[in-house]
């Protein structure tokens, strides 16, 4: 049980919540920019200065699960408060680092913080707003710091590492998160858990840690080793191989990490499937412009950060104040369709960019109709959750957050993969670099609009719109009694 704060606290305790996802999203997308520099101080290897970001994208991708169910279990303000702290002290290692090894190492837990804080935020939130449109509110509010943290990470690691060094993009997280802690001591509701013994399943939770941050590692390194290689295919299939000794576990274990029961529910699964399309897709969007932008048409990184901003900030007000308006009037099924359409129009119109695009015409159009995306995230954040009782809130949020993970790593594996494949051919047929680089990213652009008509299907398909509430079955809609 657990003891809410009183309605004047609301909007205070989503402000922590909001900033910690800020922090996470921000600090996914700040190191991209420094790259190069830290690259030329700490004199990483090429290949190993990829590993600043698969270290946190392994950890984070691989322990969400685990996290959101010992969130129930232990807390999920105790496991907030914990995962807060463990990514402020990993910044603060990660700023001082004066070698590789050590900066990977505290990226790795960087993003261990991040698994713990993250798993448990939407279970947090789904619990502390509990009529459909103030969570529709709340949720559109989190998405806005989804959508603005990426490309405020690529603009803000651009000016800190310009004016300061590139220590300063993870130092600036220190009072961030040491004002985060404080405050969520106050304004988050205590809450006592069920206990480790309703689902310490360590049996499951190995496996599941395991087998995803395998699965995680194989998808990042497909590209330099290749899909059918033996090292891929290996890992591949040890890491199907775990996971699918997880779910045998769950089936069969007493007190299950991940109680199957949750998949049955048509909104939870169906949202995490069509999530894990679309972030694959998104993530095209994301990364891929961001290449085309500096290797095709020179802009540097500042440029590009700026270049994207008109997309953050369609993204971010239309899920800000738009979403939750049009899913109180039409359902959150029917705002995630339009939004899909829209991000197919999107995807389909950088297909044909030219290798000599002009930005007005040719980009900010592109800019300005992915905000499809601010319908998508929170409508498929209402339906994904709406399935979740109030014990499983902190499972069904780490479940959603970790296809959102595992969709990002598939998406920038498989479509980077896709489009140096194709480059390297138009190269080989005596195609200019710049056309070829562009022949490439088209591809990748072509295979997300593919991927996002599959998303379309599965949310046509399988999802519902999500019955509200009865006072009953939630005894969440109490203030006072609410459950966390």
């Amino acid at each position: 049980m657990s003891q809410s704060p009183p309605l004047k606290s609301r909007p205070l305790a989503l402000a922590v919540l909001s900033t910690a996802m800020l922090m996470t999203i921000l600090d996914g997308s700040i190191v991209t920019v420094a790259m190069p520099a830290i690259q030329k101080d700490l004199d990483f290897s090429p290949a190993g200065l990829s590993w600043i970001v698969n270290a946190y994208l392994i950890a984070f991708g691989g322990l969400l699960l685990l996290a959101g169910r010992l969130g129930d279990l232990i807390g999920r303000k105790t496991m907030f408060l914990a995962g807060n702290a463990v990514f402020t002290g990993a910044s603060l290692l990660a700023g001082a680092a004066s070698s590789p090894g050590l900066l990977i190492a505290a990226r790795f837990l960087q993003g261990v913080g991040s698994a713990m804080a993250s798993a448990v935020v939407l279970g947090i939130l789904v619990t502390l707003f509990t009529g459909p449109a103030e969570r529709a509110r709340a949720i559109a509010v989190l998405s806005f710091t989804g959508a603005a943290g990426a490309s405020i990470g690529q603009v803000l690691g651009g000016v800190l590492t310009d004016a300061l060094d590139w220590h300063w993009i993870f130092l600036i997280n220190l009072p961030i998160g040491a004002a985060t802690v404080a405050l969520a001591v106050t304004v988050l509701p205590a809450d006592r858990g069920l206990g480790l013994r309703s689902g310490a399943d360590v049996i499951g939770a190995v496996l599941v840690t395991a087998g995803l941050m395998l699965g995680i590692y194989t998808v990042v390194k497909a590209e330099g080793h290749g899909w059918l290689s033996g090292h891929t295919l290996g890992l591949g299939a040890l890491s199907l191989v775990l996971l699918a000794g997880f779910v045998l576990r769950q089936a069969t274990a007493a007190t299950p990490l991940m109680p199957l029961r949750i998949l049955r529910s048509r909104n939870v699964s169906g949202a995490n499937l069509a999530q894990l399309l679309t972030i694959g897709a998104m993530f095209s969007f994301q990364i891929i412009v961001a290449l085309y932008m500096q290797t095709v048409l020179g802009y540097n990184a500042l440029e590009t950060g700026l270049a994207m901003l008109p997309a953050a900030v369609t993204i971010g007000g239309v899920s800000l104040f738009v979403a939750a308006r049009l899913m109180g009037r039409f359902g959150a099924r029917a705002v995630l369709l339009a939004g899909l359409a829209m991000l197919v129009g999107a995807t389909l119109l950088l297909t044909r960019v030219p290798a000599d695009a002009d930005y007005v015409t040719d980009l900010l159009p592109v800019m300005l109709l992915i905000a499809g995306g601010g319908l998508v995230l929170p409508a498929l954040t209402t339906l994904g959750m709406s399935g979740a009782g109030a014990d499983d809130a902190g499972l069904a949020s780490g479940l959603f957050n970790t296809t959102q993970q595992i969709g990002g790593a598939l998406g920038v594996a498989v479509l980077s993969t896709l489009a140096a494949s194709r480059t390297e051919h138009l190269l080989a047929e005596g195609e200019p670099r710049a056309a070829a680089l562009t022949g490439g990213y088209s591809l990748a652009f072509a295979v997300s609009a593919g991927l996002l008509v599959a998303a379309f299907a599965v949310s046509l398909v399988v999802l519902r719109r999500p019955a509200t509430p009865e006072p009953a079955t939630a005894p969440a809609a109490e203030p006072s009694r609410a459950e966390v």
